[in-house]
């Protein structure tokens, strides 16, 4: 009977050793930190890891030292305009001193929130509807600075602040889409007179290059023309010099220039008075053509034009 109150004695003291043992020991994961109390007043710090307390003295509170996420409830802000916006926010923040985290604050997560909201107000009220609407970086990086600068105190980094919408009220929302109809017809407007302008510029400017193109031909083309006319004179002339060309020939060229004259539609021929002494001429053309002396007396001798006594002849029609 004895032997079996021994056995039950020392089973109860193995199973308190063993309760003892299991309340001693505290595992801590990698992504927290303990901070050990002991009778009530700050012991140390437990990193990730296995670690040992003593039971009922000393107390661990694990803290979550991975980024934690805080959902600012959408709110009602007035803006700097005077202009009331709901506006919806996330806080993301990291602990980054376990010991402050435990003892500055009771509920961080409740006082964050509150926090962000009174900021946000803040922030958003100092800004008009179209700069909050369009310069949210903007927002976000004030916003955060405000938010780290508060939480220092409670060991927490304020990470980051996003924004998640601001949405202005109805009647707003109608007056920025006609605006913004307004502003693309305008801009589509000044594109089409812009692109009109350039085609009518670009048109009156080939006008322009093919004017001055055929100018440029035409007057290329009397040049060429009088330059041919000019080596035609100068080579004719230069053959006439070269040839000693006597009166006779002078006068077969003049009589060719009055058959040319003569070729037309005219039923009137004027020739010029000095003609009349080529025509005198004609007299000796003629012995020329018929291959008989020049001295022969001939019937067109008499009105040779040296021979004073004869009038000169009519003029021919």
């Amino acid at each position: 009977m004895e032997f079996v109150l021994v056995l039950v004695v020392l089973g109860l003291l193995l199973l308190l050793v063993f309760l003892l043992a299991a309340m001693s020991i505290r595992i801590v994961a990698p992504y927290e930190k303990g901070v050990v109390e002991r009778l009530g007043r700050y012991l140390r710090t437990a990193q990730p890891g296995l670690n040992f307390i003593i039971p009922f003295v000393d107390i661990m509170r694990k803290v979550d030292m991975r980024e934690q996420v805080v959902d600012v409830q959408p709110q009602e802000v007035i803006t700097k305009d005077n202009v009331v916006v709901t506006v919806d926010a996330i806080v993301y923040y990291e602990a980054t001193d376990p010991v402050k985290l435990t003892y500055n604050v009771a509920d961080f997560y409740n006082a964050a929130t509150k926090l962000a909201q009174t900021n946000l107000r803040n922030v958003i009220g100092e800004t008009e509807l179209d700069e909050a609407l369009t310069s949210r970086e903007m927002i976000n990086a004030k916003l955060r600075s405000v938010l780290d600068d508060a939480t220092d105190k409670w060991g927490v980094r304020v990470v980051r602040v996003e924004i998640k919408r601001i949405d202005p009220p109805a009647d707003v929302t109608a007056a920025m889409h006609r605006q913004m109809k307004a502003e693309r017809d305008k801009r589509a407007q000044i594109l089409d007179a812009e692109g009109t302008r350039a085609a009518r510029i670009l048109e009156a400017e080939g006008e322009a290059e093919a004017v001055r193109r055929v100018a440029d031909a035409e007057r290329y083309k009397l040049e060429v023309e009088a330059t041919g006319q000019g080596n035609a004179i100068t080579t004719v002339f230069g053959a006439i010099r070269n040839a000693n060309a006597d009166e006779r020939v002078i006068a077969i060229q003049y009589l060719e220039a009055l058959k040319a004259v003569a070729n037309g539609n005219a039923s009137k021929l004027f020739i010029p008075y000095e003609a009349t002494a080529i025509l005198g001429a004609l007299g000796t053309m003629q012995n020329i053509f018929t291959n008989q002396p020049e001295g022969g007396a001939t019937p067109s001798a008499a009105r040779q034009p040296g021979n004073p006594s004869q009038p000169p002849p009519p003029p021919m029609r």
